[in-house]
């Protein structure tokens, strides 16, 4: 049986405000996870496990520390003579699709030409912002076989948090509702931005709303494309059951990282049979443990230095604890490093940040505490007091 010709777009272009600043000079796909790796190897190694091998990169806020991450796709077996890896970036000219995008749906209909011309017959588009391992072939092959315009893989979320996401209603696994982050959600079951397109249609229909709004850019899939897509009877849904997590906010960013060390393990990055690719650190030697030392349920990524009490918490590459600190149900970046006698808990700590000795960052029965790289100090937390949350954003 020949295999569907299958492109797939990952929209990587957002800016990633409510990350606050550790999106401040830095893609959001580009944001480290779990000590070892960036959120856009999520997609990336979705792909290559299923055997997806062209994958086109939509850019636009900080490319370059994206960019350098992706190395012509070479972790991912995407690094080839023909097809591959290509990045798009916002072009200048003289055409009517030159520019910056402003939403999802107007990245998708300013690289509509380049897309036609490579003539997919099945076209993934997915974001960039969620950890989760996920077949892209399975829900290409069931869409391909139902006739469907649009398959939105689709996810239960807690009924509180269902207002940020396109929520959707079913019968059967035909869709017959859609609302793009409704007031007053009608359920919990959302369409958690996995989505699989016949091209053709949908480019058409994305030239149409184009044409209708005139002078103004197009805005987000969710704001008319998937609505008439449902409306014209051609959505359906491929529910998806196991673990994912949108990290598109400091607590829920957080929130996964704390998930990782339960002993269920939600998700495995090194799992032989769905590995979670990245590309290899510069920094490769083992981490250290000195004498004294206290670790427990955590992650320790290599070139990290423990003399302190590290609990329940996942610490960077080159990330330094000395005798004495603290760590507590935080999570250190790339480079941190925690003074002597200084105290952190329920925290975020971005890269090359410095905690100085005697300081105490966070508290336990509060909002998670965000220190980022842009410190008066010079990248110092001082010693000898409290430093809260910063909640300067982007």
């Amino acid at each position: 049986m020949p295999r569907t010709r299958t492109l797939a777009l990952i929209l990587a272009g957002g800016a990633g405000g409510r990350l606050e600043l550790l999106t401040r000079h830095r893609a959001k796909p580009a944001v480290p996870y779990a000590g070892t790796h960036k959120l856009i190897d999520f997609p990336l190694s979705n792909c290559h496990n299923a055997a997806i091998e062209d994958v086109w990169v939509a850019q636009q806020y900080n490319p370059i520390s994206l960019s350098d991450h992706m190395a012509n796709g070479r972790p991912w077996d995407l690094d080839r003579t023909s097809g591959g890896l290509l990045l798009l970036q916002p072009r200048l000219g003289h055409d009517e699709r030159e520019g910056f995008q402003q939403g999802t749906a107007d990245s998708l209909w300013r690289n509509g030409p380049l897309i036609r011309e490579f003539a997919p017959e099945a076209l993934v588009v997915v974001s960039a912002d969620a950890i989760y391992a996920l077949d892209y072939g399975k829900v290409v092959d069931d869409h391909c076989a139902s006739g469907a315009t649009v398959t939105m893989v689709t996810y239960e979320v807690d009924p509180e948090d269902a207002d940020r996401y396109g929520v959707v209603q079913t019968d059967g696994d035909r869709i017959t509702d859609y609302a793009y982050k409704p007031d007053e959600p009608k359920g919990n079951v959302i369409a958690n931005e996995v989505f699989v397109f016949d091209p053709e249609p949908v480019l058409d229909l994305l030239d149409e709303l184009a044409e209708q709004a005139g002078d103004d850019a197009l805005e987000d899939l969710g704001d008319e494309l998937l609505p008439r897509l449902v409306d014209d009877g051609g959505a359906r849904a491929w529910h998806f059951d196991g673990y994912w997590r949108d990290v598109g906010t400091v607590e829920a960013y957080w929130s996964s990282h704390m998930e990782l060390l339960d002993d269920s393990q939600p998700i495995a990055l090194d799992d032989p049979d769905w590995p979670i690719l990245t590309k290899a650190p510069v920094k490769r030697s083992s981490a250290r443990i000195d004498a004294g030392a206290s670790i427990a349920d955590s992650l320790v990524a290599p070139t990290s230095r423990v003399a302190g009490t590290v609990e329940r918490s996942v610490l960077g590459r080159g990330a330094i604890v000395e005798a004495g600190a603290t760590v507590r149900e935080s999570v250190l970046l790339e480079g941190v490093t925690v003074r002597a006698g200084a105290t952190v808990t329920r925290a975020v700590i971005d890269e090359d940040v410095e905690i100085g000795a005697d300081a105490t960052v966070g508290e336990a029965s509060a909002d998670v505490a965000l220190i980022g790289e842009d410190l008066e100090s010079g990248g110092t937390v001082p010693g000898g007091g409290r430093h809260p949350q910063d909640e300067d954003d982007d």
